[in-house]
C-alpha cells in the first residue's frame, strides 16, 4: 500500500507498546539492544508463519545442504533480523561507525560520479539494510528513496524520523504518488534509490535460483527511460561492530530503445546478481519473506 492507513484507538494502544520496546532498546545502548534482538526474535518468529516461509525458502533454494545446515541458515537469518530491530532505534549512532571506519562503504566513488547526473540505486534485505541506506544517504544528500510504509500511521512517523537521523531526508511512500516523485527527481537529474528483491505482483515472472518469481521491473525502466546507470548497493556484517556497504558496478541494459525483452534482460540480471549476493551470505538476507508462490515451494517438494 501507498500510505499508512487512518489513526485508531487500536494503532494508539500498538504504538504505546512500540514506544515502550524502542524506549527499552534506547536504554540498553546499541550493543545491548542488538544482542537482545538476536536473542528474542527467533523465539518470537517461531510462532509465526513466516518461520516456516524462512525454512521453505531456504530448503528451495538449497537443496544439496543438509538439514541441520537449512536451519542453522534459518536461525542465524532471523538473528540477523533481530539484531536490525534491536539496532533500528540507534540508528543515528551509527553515523559515528561510519566516520569512525567501523562502517564502510565500497565503491562509494562509483555513488559519488553520478550525482548531478542521476542513477537508479537498487538494494536488497541484507543484514541490517538500514546501514547500507544511511552509506548512501551519506554520500549522495539529494538521493530520493523509497519505502514501504507501516500500517500504523504513528510507527511509520517514528520510522521516517528515526531515519532522518542518518541523513535520509527524501523519502517517498510507494505507490502512484511516491512514482511520480521518482520521475520528477530523476527528471531533475536527481538519483532515487529502491530495493528490489521483494515480491512485487505487477512486475515480471523472473528466476531467482531457478524459480519464477514476481519481480519489480521499474527500476529497469526507469534506469532505460532516464538514460542512467542502474547502480545495485547491499551490505553485509562483519562482526558486531563492522558492517561494509558496496556499491557495485552498474548492471549491464540495452539502453537503445530497449523493447519488452531487453527489460526482462535486465531484470533477470538483477535477480542474477541478488542470488550472488545471497549465495556469499545466506544467513544475512531475509528468508522470511513470500518472495516466491507455493508454486514453486510443491515443485521444489519444500511443501
Amino acid at each position: 500500500m501507498a500510505k499508512s492507513k487512518p489513526n485508531n484507538l487500536g494503532f494508539m494502544i500498538e504504538a504505546g507498546a512500540f514506544y515502550a520496546y524502542a524506549g527499552l532498546l534506547n536504554a540498553l545502548g546499541l550493543e545491548n539492544a542488538s544482542n537482545l534482538g538476536a536473542a528474542i526474535v527467533p523465539h518470537v518468529g517461531r510462532v509465526t508463519s513466516a518461520y516456516k516461509t524462512s525454512i521453505r525458502n531456504i530448503r528451495m533454494c538449497f537443496p544439496n545442504e543438509s538439514d541441520a545446515w537449512h536451519r542453522e541458515v534459518q536461525k542465524a537469518s532471523w538473528q540477523e533480523l533481530g539484531r536490525m530491530s534491536g539496532e533500528f532505534p540507534h540508528m543515528g549512532k551509527f553515523l559515528d561507525r561510519y566516520r569512525n571506519g567501523d562502517v564502510v562503504f565500497e565503491g562509494r566513488a562509483r555513488v559519488e560520479a553520478t550525482i548531478g547526473k542521476g542513477a537508479v540505486f537498487i538494494g536488497g534485505h541484507f543484514s541490517n539494510w538500514e546501514i547500507t541506506t544511511l552509506c548512501l544517504a551519506q554520500t549522495d544528500k539529494t538521493c530520493h528513496f523509497t519505502y514501504r510504509p507501516a500500517n500504523n500511521p504513528i510507527i511509520d512517523k517514528y520510522i521516517v524520523e528515526t531515519r532522518r537521523q542518518f541523513g535520509l531526508e527524501l523519502q517517498a511512500a510507494k505507490g502512484k504518488e511516491g512514482g511520480m516523485g521518482l520521475l520528477r527527481s530523476l527528471m531533475k537529474k536527481r538519483s532515487v534509490a529502491l530495493m528490489n528483491d521483494q515480491k512485487y505482483n505487477m512486475g515480471l515472472a523472473v528466476p531467482l535460483f531457478g524459480y519464477d518469481c514476481m519481480t519489480a521491473d521499474g527500476p529497469v525502466r526507469l534506469a532505460q527511460k532516464f538514460n542512467v546507470p542502474l547502480i545495485p548497493i547491499t551490505g553485509r556484517r562483519i562482526d558486531a561492530k563492522r558492517f561494509v556497504a558496496t556499491a557495485y558496478e552498474p548492471i549491464p541494459l540495452n539502453y537503445d530503445n530497449p523493447t519488452d525483452a531487453d527489460v526482462f534482460a535486465g531484470v533477470k540480471r538483477v535477480n542474477e546478481f541478488m542470488e550472488a549476493r545471497i549465495r556469499e551470505a545466506p544467513e544475512q538476507w531475509f528468508w522470511a519473506h513470500r518472495r516466491w508462490p507455493k508454486e514453486a515451494w510443491v515443485k521444489a517438494g519444500v511443501m
